[in-house]
């Protein structure tokens, strides 16, 4: 007979799961591995809620396993080393995102790509190769092999660092990769959520012009005078945006709902590069000729690969770039989700998981 996710494994867990679809979460009992010689193991301190977790809890992605404890925004504070770890320290304080296992062998894995990787090993809701299934951060400890585990900045306040690991990643790794960091340039953000402000505060760090491209006209004081843009585009205004055509190097879309791209890609230069990371639940249609008459480019990212995780908290640390999040504790995490499913958040919300639990 098969063991329960209870007693399967040696380390006692407790956190907060989805057991069914309609993704109501509540106080879960659960097991992890014991510290290997290549693990670390942290009590969870702080967790992000991201995007992911509402759309895995409901299952709308259709590959949910329940019951899963989500959560790939994890910092926390090193309680043991494996022997073979060199690294890292009991008391470090540290993060872990979204992925904590991949085969180490492959062609990504070797170019530190190991979010490419054709065997991941995701922090929630993935089958480990032990046969177990992984669990997130909504729960106070989880052990992850030192190749997974990130050294937080000293200088980043751990909760507001949280969200870097998924939602800071998800935008840095594209502007990264596809050239989107050249002073002077000007880079359009699609959606002012979790995403996008942090991109907001990755581009004008890199020296860029920032207009927030957006929907919603009452977002635009927070996205000037908070946030550092230099302009909004209210994308339901045609007049706007006719007058705003062709004026973009580039554009991040951070947008998880279903929408056009004829209208963004309008935005762009000749040669513009359009990337999205936003995930919406179906498939958005690719619009061809506006491709082939400006030359531009529509491109997709990943989060980024462990050693670019790790560059882009470095950055954070260097320029004092945070997530603005609202701290709530693990009781009131179905009443966030419900505010997360219609965007009531600015612009991320934080779990404090050490002040949640009596169960430490």
């Amino acid at each position: 007979m098969a063991k329960s996710p209870q007693t399967e494994l040696p380390l006692k867990a407790f956190g907060w799961a989805a057991t069914d679809t309609s993704g109501i979460l509540s106080p879960f009992h659960f097991s992890r591995r014991e510290n290997g010689d290549d693990d670390v193991t942290l009590q969870i301190l702080y967790c992000g809620v991201c995007h992911s977790d509402l759309h895995t809890v409901k299952n709308d992605w259709g590959f949910t396993t329940y019951p899963v404890v989500p959560g790939h925004e994890i910092v926390g504070v090193v309680t043991k080393t494996g022997n073979n770890v060199k690294n890292f320290q009991v008391g470090d304080k540290v993060g872990v995102g979204v992925i904590v296992e991949s085969c180490k062998e492959c062609e990504c894995c070797q170019q530190d790509l190991e979010s490419y990787c054709p065997r991941p090993v995701f922090t929630y809701n993935s089958p480990y190769y032990d046969g177990t299934r992984t669990q997130g951060g909504y729960s106070n400890v989880v052990v992850v092999h030192q190749r997974y585990v990130l050294r937080f900045p000293e200088n980043l306040p751990l909760d507001a660092g949280a969200p870097l690991l998924c939602a800071g990643i998800t935008v840095y790794s594209p502007m990264k990769y596809y050239g989107m960091t050249e002073p002077g340039k000007h880079l359009g953000v699609a959606g002012l959520g979790g995403l996008g402000h942090v991109a907001i505060k990755f581009a004008k760090a890199f020296g860029l012009k920032v207009t927030v491209i957006s929907g919603s006209p009452n977002k635009e004081a927070e996205a000037i005078d908070r946030l550092g843009a230099d302009s909004f585009l209210v994308s339901s205004d045609p007049a706007k945006m006719k007058a705003a055509m062709g004026t973009m190097d580039y554009i991040i879309d951070t947008i998880s709902a279903v929408h056009s791209l004829i209208p963004l890609l309008g935005l762009l230069k000749l040669n513009g590069k359009l990337v999205t990371v936003g995930l919406p639940s179906k498939p958005l249609e690719l619009p061809v000729f506006p491709l082939v008459a400006g030359r531009k480019l529509i491109g997709g990212s990943n989060f980024g690969g462990i050693k670019e995780t790790q560059e882009m908290l470095d950055f954070c640390g260097k320029h004092n770039i945070t997530a603005d999040i609202e701290l709530i504790k693990m009781d009131q995490i179905n009443t966030a989700m419900e505010r997360l499913s219609k965007a009531d958040v600015k612009y991320r919300f934080v779990i404090d998981v050490a002040n949640s639990f009596s169960i430490l």
